[in-house]
């Protein structure tokens, strides 16, 4: 049989022009080091995905006749020779990332946005750009396709006009129209998650915090809430939502915010109020988890489901990555643990990047922790940061057992545990065939 060519590394010129190299090939990165992509990793760059440069960094390339990895700072054209960046990928929601794109970090300015970077490639027979990655999640609700702004501004000036003196309406506008937030999208055109950003506050100081707080590596990419709601500005707006939308989920915690356990008192009496309006669809939860007392409160109050952002299970990398003010990394494993317990469908937002989420330690970290809670969804979200900056913190330099594997080898242990990339509405917390819900074959709406 014939050997499958490996895809071609793609490069750009200083005007963001992008190519095919005649004959080297992709690679991509695991932590520091440079690795070739597995076939069962690659697949064809998904609908609704962007192709961006990665300025001053040169790409990394396998070369096929020197049987090694190859840094390239130039190309020739004729008789100039051009200096060239590397390329990599955004990819559409509900696909976890593999390998980083492989280039020099080294050589690179300025800390890199916060994004997340995956390999990409140029595959000659398919004729068709190849990323390095696996779909998690089938639900197509949060394709960027599905949200027209032409139809959304006339929605948001009757929703303002509708609640004049709710603020957080005009707080969920701006996420909608200014930051482009599909969640807060969502609450205008009247479907599926909307979100409930209700704390100013937060006790943690993570490194790529997306809100108010200064990252340490950029500028945050949106402005926090500056106030929190009342039950009442709450109950107005999300109460509606539950009675009128398909698939209704309201969700606490969704990106312009502290960490609303910051603010549970309020969120216990507003759930609770919305859970006496209706019994239609879902209230979920999503926080750091760092108050167990008041995680227990909560499902108390009626949640019914939980998500908790971590982005290691080890508590060296945790701290490293979240920095906790008043709380420890076991106060989190208790909130899952509690959470649980009381009957509620608990995730975790797993913050990834490949070569410290699938480094052999955090793997055997990861088995024991599942065990000990008992969670019942993984959510692989690409952790969005500059790569080199992330894995200096983290201390990581080998390259880990490969993120495919390390899927495989969860879903090994405990067939039960789901990989995901959204939050779900109840009638799909345990859909039939979960067991063997991944890998994903085909398309279709979760």
């Amino acid at each position: 049989m014939k050997a499958k060519k490996l895809p071609k590394l793609l490069y750009a010129d200083s005007q963001g022009n992008i190519y095919d190299h005649p004959y080297l090939t992709m690679a991509g990165m695991s932590a520091d080091e440079a690795v070739l992509p597995e076939s069962v990793e690659l697949i064809p760059l998904p609908d609704d995905s962007r192709l961006f440069t990665i300025p001053d960094t040169p790409p990394i390339a396998w070369d096929e006749d020197q049987g090694s990895f190859v840094t390239l700072s130039q190309v020739r054209e004729g008789r100039r020779s051009m200096k060239i960046q590397a390329v990599s990928a955004f990819m559409a929601p509900g696909y976890m990332r593999t390998l980083l794109p492989a280039c020099d970090y080294s050589k690179k300015k300025v800390h890199l946005p916060l994004w997340s970077y995956t390999a990409v490639g140029w595959d000659e027979e398919r004729e068709c750009f190849v990323v390095a990655a696996t779909r998690v999640d089938d639900n197509e609700n949060w394709l960027p396709k599905n949200y027209d702004d032409r139809k959304l501004d006339p929605l948001v000036r009757s929703m303002l006009a509708e609640f004049p003196k709710n603020r957080l309406i005009e707080q969920l506008s701006r996420c909608a129209v200014d930051y482009h937030c599909f969640a807060a999208k969502n609450l205008f055109f009247r479907r599926w998650e909307a979100p409930i950003p209700t704390s100013p506050v937060c006790n943690s100081r993570c490194l790529g915090c997306i809100s108010l707080q200064p990252s340490d590596c950029c500028p945050s990419n949106h402005e926090r809430i500056p106030f929190v709601p009342t039950p009442e500005e709450i109950v107005e707006l999300m109460l509606p939502h539950l009675l009128q939308a398909p698939e209704p989920i309201v969700s606490y915690g969704q990106g312009c915010e502290g960490d609303p356990i910051m603010q549970a008192d309020t969120i216990a009496e507003a759930t609770r109020r919305l859970k006496a309006g209706t019994s239609r669809g879902t209230v979920n939860f999503n926080s750091n988890g760092s108050i167990p007392d008041r995680v227990r409160m909560l499902c108390d109050a009626g949640m019914d489901s939980m998500r908790f952002s971590m982005n290691s299970v080890q508590e060296g990398f945790y701290n490293s990555y979240y920095r906790p003010k008043g709380y420890r990394f076991a106060d989190v494993v208790e909130s899952v643990q509690a959470a649980k317990q009381k009957g509620l469908f608990t995730m975790i937002n797993y913050l990834v990047s490949p070569g410290v989420t699938d480094s052999p330690s955090e793997l055997e970290a990861l088995l024991k922790f599942i065990e000990k809670t008992g969670v019942d969804m993984l959510q692989m979200r690409n952790l969005s940061i500059d790569p080199a900056f992330y894995n200096e913190r983290m201390g990581v330099q080998k390259r880990g057992v490969g993120m495919y594997r390390m899927l495989q080898e969860v879903k090994k242990a405990f067939p039960r545990i789901q990989y995901g990339y959204f939050n779900r509405t109840r009638e799909r917390f345990f859909p039939d065939g979960f067991e063997k819900g991944w890998p994903i074959k085909g398309k279709g709406k979760g």
